[in-house]
């Protein structure tokens, strides 16, 4: 009889409390009133320890290419379009140009500048391409003259892998050539990578 009447009153302690809570009406404590103010932001935690040391990124990658090639030969002008094949190895980066071909393997993609200088010879015709694969990239051209001058093409090239360039010298349907000696280098090609595809 004793726990009878104890589980009576928890019954009926608690449930006005709930109803307080859910901000019903009670007979015994009446309506809930409005909420107060937020109170104040408790102290900081202690600080944390200190994480560990990530891996190692990968390290930064330069790419270059480069050369520049001479020729002390003279050419002339044949029945076909001749390559020119140089003598003169004056920088020559990984071996990205070929002395024996004459032509620039293009091993590093992007952006890449080229320059083609000649000596014209008198009364003679210069005409010689500057080749992308097998596509004319640009002219260098002198009339017939009784003077000889030095005569230069440039140009940027933007390079694929496997891409080729070389120069050559116009098949001869007239008296085209290219002065050259023993003694001095009258004609170079030079090329140097600008910047990388992979750079963005």
């Amino acid at each position: 009889m004793h726990r009878s009447n104890k589980v009576t009153y928890e019954r009926h302690s608690v449930r006005p409390l709930r109803r307080l809570l859910c901000g019903e009406p009670c007979e015994a404590y009446g309506r809930c009133g409005k909420a107060g103010h937020v109170g104040s932001s408790g102290p900081h935690g202690v600080k944390g320890m200190k994480g560990s040391m990530g891996a190692p990124g990968e390290p930064c990658k330069a790419h270059y290419s480069a050369f520049s090639v001479g020729s002390k030969k003279a050419l002339h002008s044949s029945n076909y379009y001749q390559t020119l094949v140089f003598d003169t190895e004056l920088v020559n980066l990984y071996n990205h140009f070929n002395m024996f071909t004459g032509k620039f393997f293009c091993y590093v993609p992007g952006v890449y500048f080229f320059s083609l200088n000649v000596h014209t010879w008198n009364q003679k015709e210069t005409y010689l391409h500057l080749m992308k694969n097998e596509q004319e990239a640009a002219i260098l051209y002198a009339q017939p003259s009784d003077r000889s001058i030095m005569q230069s093409q440039s140009l940027l090239l933007q390079l694929a892998r496997d891409d080729q360039v070389w120069v050559h010298l116009y098949k001869g349907e007239r008296e085209n050539a290219v002065f050259s000696d023993d003694f001095d280098t009258y004609i170079t090609f030079s090329g140097h990578l600008i910047k990388a595809q992979s750079e963005g």
